[in-house]
Parts: C-alpha cells; sequence; structure tokens
C-alpha cells in the first residue's frame, strides 16, 4: 500500500494526488498537519534524499530560516516536524520505503505504481 505524506493545500501535493487517481492508484494520505511526521520518519526520509528534506523555495521556511540555520542537525529535525509545512512534499513511501520526494510527473510514471 502507497502513503502519502504531505499537506492538502499544497499546488504540487494536488498535481501528485490528482496524477494517482486519474491512475485509479490506492494511497493512503497522511496529513502532516493533523500527524506530524515522527523523528524516525525524517530521518528515513534523510536517508533516502541525503539529506535534510526542507522545503528551501516555500513561505515557511524563508519565514523562519534564520531561526532554523542556527539550530543542530538534530534541533533542525524537531523544528521540522514542529513547523511541518516546511517539508518537502509529498513524500511517497511503498511497504514503508521511501520512493519519491517531490513530483515529477515521469518519476511518478515510471515507478509501476500501478
Amino acid at each position: 500500500m502507497l502513503t502519502m505524506y504531505a499537506i492538502p493545500n499544497c499546488d504540487t501535493v494536488k498535481k501528485a494526488r490528482a496524477f494517482l487517481d486519474k491512475k485509479k492508484i490506492a494511497y493512503e494520505f497522511v496529513d502532516f498537519k493533523k500527524t506530524p511526521p515522527t523523528k524516525e520518519l525524517v530521518n528515513k526520509w534523510i536517508d533516502f534524499l541525503g539529506e535534510l528534506p526542507v522545503n528551501k523555495k516555500g513561505t515557511t521556511f524563508r519565514k523562519l530560516k534564520d531561526e532554523y540555520e542556527t539550530l543542530s542537525p538534530s534541533k533542525q529535525i524537531d523544528f521540522m516536524i514542529a513547523n511541518s509545512s516546511m517539508i518537502k512534499r509529498p513524500i511517497l513511501e511503498n511497504k514503508n520505503k521511501t520512493i519519491a520526494v517531490g513530483f515529477d510527473e515521469e518519476v511518478y510514471a515510471g515507478l509501476k505504481l500501478g
């Protein structure tokens, strides 16, 4: 079963959801606002990306950038969890394994999700 971690009002997330819905691919949607990610999840995403999954182009990051950048990596994870809108999204997992971060139609199409 696929799991998508995101926030529902993000335009990129809307595109990803529309793609999966059009392909009739079932997934569980986990809203960061209602269910913040755990440190374990964030660390799994770091392992996949090779860096913190922070959305540096987003409004939330730009607003909190100065405070965020003064923190140690461990505290940055806590800060991201507390301010979940600054996490890159959507994050797609299959059987608890991260398979995509962000939305790129070609990447999603190549995942053999159906």
